[in-house]
């Protein structure tokens, strides 16, 4: 991001010419920026007001966490689902899911909201609610078909994700839950951007034991680091399965360097806990139902809960102060 912006990550082009130069988003380092049309604009010369505004919208919600991971398909939009369904089992929590993964938005169809629009009143955009106590946005509600592809560059995404926070009327909550995509990009540097003085608990992040998603999770932990976002701690997902026939435990990812534990010792990280496989929880997402009440036996159901349990002591014992954020 270019000079100026008020974000203290620097993610700029090696050769970047800064908003304050005659060449900003002109020169050849600019070419592929996702903030070159803006810096050409001038639009980067200072802090985004809406960090302001949305300060202020933020102030009705208590707690505040982020679902990571640097590799797609380990499970982070359903672990989103699942902690909000946590939560939302006290019928005095008010939980809320925001999903900021613009071109795969999965949070609809895990919810069970596939097909639902959002209404905007006086007081902005109204959240689609799953129960009274649960709520949900995502660009999901916003396309006409879930089959249409979303193909915008980074600054549209930004002011999707900006449109989202200031604009929607949130209400009391007690949890907000922000689904994000794979990866460290647009959409990260933005919600941390826009998050910056709101104060955000932390990040949940999610992983298998495979080196192959371990080595995209360690940079995810080095962004968090570099942002100064709080690390709630490591979810290692699909992390063995045991035939429901004749109980044999296989490792259907093996954890050549030692899974997520071995990563977690090394960073310094907390684990929050391991979660078996179980093939409920496809079914249950794909019915949009919560697989913690379809299967409430299951030792993935009883690995959820004392994960969520974890998470819940984690943010009544380290709510944030403004000043501890970027």
């Amino acid at each position: 991001m270019a000079e100026g912006s008020g974000f203290s990550l620097d993610v700029r082009p090696h050769d970047c010419p800064g908003t304050g130069s005659n060449e900003a988003g002109k020169a050849d380092a600019c070419q592929g920026c996702p903030n070159q049309g803006l810096c050409s604009l001038g639009q980067l010369a200072g802090p985004d007001p809406a960090i302001e505004e949305i300060k202020g919208k933020m102030k009705t919600v208590k707690h505040k966490l982020l679902v990571l991971s640097g590799k797609g398909g380990v499970g982070k939009s359903t672990f989103t689902a699942l902690l909000a369904h946590g939560f939302a089992e006290d019928d005095t929590t008010q939980v809320a899911v925001l999903d900021i993964d613009i071109c795969g938005p999965s949070i609809p169809k895990i919810m069970g909201l596939e097909g639902e629009q959002v209404h905007q009143s006086g007081s902005g955009w109204s959240p689609v609610y799953v129960e009274e106590n649960l709520g949900v946005m995502s660009v999901g509600f916003l396309l006409s078909s879930p089959d249409d592809a979303v193909i915008w560059r980074g600054p549209k995404k930004n002011g999707m994700i900006k449109q989202f926070l200031r604009d929607v009327d949130w209400g009391e909550i007690d949890y907000l839950i922000v689904d994000t995509p794979p990866g460290t990009s647009d959409e990260h540097i933005s919600i941390v951007q826009y998050l910056s003085t709101a104060g955000v608990d932390g990040a949940v992040i999610i992983t298998t034991p495979q080196e192959v998603a371990l080595q995209d999770v360690r940079k995810e932990v080095s962004f968090c680091h570099k942002v100064k976002l709080p690390i709630v701690g490591v979810v290692e997902n699909m992390s063995s399965f045991t035939c429901p026939k004749c109980k044999k435990e296989s490792q259907i990812f093996p954890p050549s360097t030692g899974g997520a534990e071995m990563m977690c010792h090394t960073l310094n990280v907390p684990l929050l806990g391991k979660v078996p496989l179980d093939p409920q929880i496809g079914k249950s997402c794909d019915r949009g139902h919560s697989f913690l009440a379809e299967a409430p036996h299951s030792p993935a159901t009883l690995s959820f809960r004392n994960i969520i349990q974890r998470i819940q002591d984690y943010c009544n014992q380290n709510s944030p102060q403004e000043e501890d954020i970027i």
